[in-house]
């Protein structure tokens, strides 16, 4: 699945682990994702959730508070939880809805959004970011940047 990603989707996956790492988790989940996104910071997915108002440390401040911070993980390479696995393998029918032969950032944050019972939409709510409006907002930028034919 990852040969489709593009270059700063693939990033967000790798920072999605750093993040997860970081907070001493030993799975990605959601809310890794979510951090991901926006420490990645270029893609379209950052601009929205920037123009919401969140930041970066806002953010892992609220996932800290949501789900804790674990000893250090000491494994190479962590898993994904089934519903990181969700939005990754979502992130593909977003595209392939939208006839996009590949997966950007923009495609990551709207199946992150699709679940609105994850930790990371409840850390978007206690951010003061309603999730509807972030997967509208995706989506009006995702028409801007392509352009219907």
């Amino acid at each position: 699945m990852f040969e489709k990603f593009t270059d700063r989707a693939r990033q967000v996956v790798i920072l999605s682990q750093n993040e997860a790492r970081t907070l001493g988790h030993y799975s990605i989940d959601t809310e890794h994702i979510l951090l991901g996104l926006l420490r990645e910071g270029g893609g379209l997915a950052a601009q929205v959730l920037t123009s919401l108002g969140l930041s970066l440390e806002d953010v892992r401040l609220r996932v800290k508070e949501t789900v804790g911070h674990g000893r250090p993980a000491t494994a190479e390479h962590l898993p994904f939880a089934p519903a990181a696995h969700a939005v990754l393998q979502g992130s593909n029918e977003e595209s392939v809805r939208r006839g996009h032969d590949r997966i950007g950032t923009e495609h990551i944050l709207l199946a992150l959004l699709r679940d609105r019972e994850t930790v990371a939409a409840r850390v978007l709510v206690a951010c003061g970011a309603d999730p509807g409006h972030a997967a509208r907002a995706m989506e009006e930028l995702v028409r801007q940047y392509y352009p219907a034919p």
